[in-house]
């Protein structure tokens, strides 16, 4: 975990993810992402020098009417001695069972984040804590220009005003590669997708564009990652351009 520690203590610094106080809801699916997030955030609090708390959100869509088994997310958090709640949701039902999406990730993204925001309320934290990586970022960035016709992405911390919550993602600095690398090694218990959708979406797409274009010109992913820095897009440029954005999503 030593290098997952290193991108994420960057990241904190760098935008200004965490201070002391903070509680932090740190939303986890149960997959590599998410696990690494969780772990790397109970490791840093040891020897970072801030004072917050942490608290683990699973919200389980429960697709097909099936319950997830979280196990190994509960007991982490009890070994690590960590708040932590599963919360059973009705997210997997309706979006393909009642609604029928034929493009089902941005309903369900949409719904998952308001219960993920509306349950760091209830447990009273002031930041909600998410696992996109260095990778999804460049592919977030190239989804928006190609299917969107827009320069943007998501920030590494943005503040939502109508829920009084902050979004950090710790974890933007971090390949993809050295986070699954994190995950095998520590024998993080990652939890199977059982999305209908999995491994069919416009991001697998845009995850196998990059990874093609990067074998035929290596480099070509850090250039467009350097240049949404040098652009400062939605606070890339970090601390030195004021990155805290600021949103009115519900």
């Amino acid at each position: 975990m030593q290098k997952i520690l290193g991108y994420m203590r960057k990241a904190i610094q760098e935008f200004d993810l965490i201070s002391d106080g903070d509680s932090i809801a740190v939303g986890v699916s149960g997959g590599k992402d998410s696990l690494v997030l969780l772990k790397g955030l109970i490791l840093l609090k040891r020897f970072i020098g801030i004072d917050y708390k942490i608290v683990g959100v699973t919200l389980d869509p429960m697709f097909g009417g099936i319950a997830g088994d979280y196990s190994s997310v509960a007991d982490m958090c009890q070994e690590a001695d960590t708040e932590y709640h599963l919360i059973e949701t009705h997210i997997g039902e309706i979006v393909f069972d009642v609604r029928k999406e034929e493009h089902p990730c941005s309903l369900c993204a949409r719904m998952r984040r308001g219960a993920l925001h509306d349950a760091a309320k209830k447990y009273g934290c002031n930041k909600v804590a998410l696992g996109h990586h260095f990778d999804d970022a460049v592919e977030t960035f190239i989804m928006n220009l190609f299917t969107e016709g827009r320069i943007g992405c998501f920030s590494p911390k943005s503040y939502l005003s109508r829920k009084d919550l902050t979004l950090i993602r710790p974890l933007v600095l971090a390949p993809e590669k050295e986070i699954r690398k994190a995950a095998l090694k520590n024998e993080l218990g990652v939890v199977k997708s059982k999305c209908p959708a999995d491994g069919f979406t416009n991001r697998q797409k845009t995850k196998e564009f990059l990874a093609d274009m990067e074998r035929q010109d290596r480099g070509f992913t850090e250039r467009i990652f350097g240049a949404m820095r040098r652009g400062n897009i939605d606070g890339w440029g970090g601390l030195s351009f004021g990155n805290c954005k600021k949103s009115n999503i519900k």
